[in-house]
């Protein structure tokens, strides 16, 4: 008998949804906080099909989710940065 097929990841936007509304619950002002994307999660945030339309947002050359900035590259794995020295991994 085959083993159990492991659960698929959770998609990014669900991910960093959980994180910044946690952050949010501690008293982190979305404007103080980073998502820093690896290139693959920025392009899968981008085509998720279930991100309402208010929650992603594009001015003036930066990406927004839930308020928060997206820097785009430079890190292996997707973190979330809360502005401080904590940081909220995916």
């Amino acid at each position: 008998m085959a083993p159990p097929r492991p659960k698929p990841p959770a998609p990014a936007a669900v991910t960093f949804r959980n994180a910044i509304e946690r952050a949010v619950q501690e008293g982190v002002a979305p404007d103080d906080m980073t998502l820093h994307l690896t290139l693959r999660d920025d392009a899968d945030l981008k085509r998720d099909r279930t991100i309402a339309v208010q929650d992603i947002s594009f001015d003036a050359g930066v990406m927004r989710f839930l308020g928060v900035k997206v820097a785009t590259g430079g890190v292996t794995v997707s973190k979330l940065d809360l502005g401080g020295s904590a940081e909220a991994g995916a």
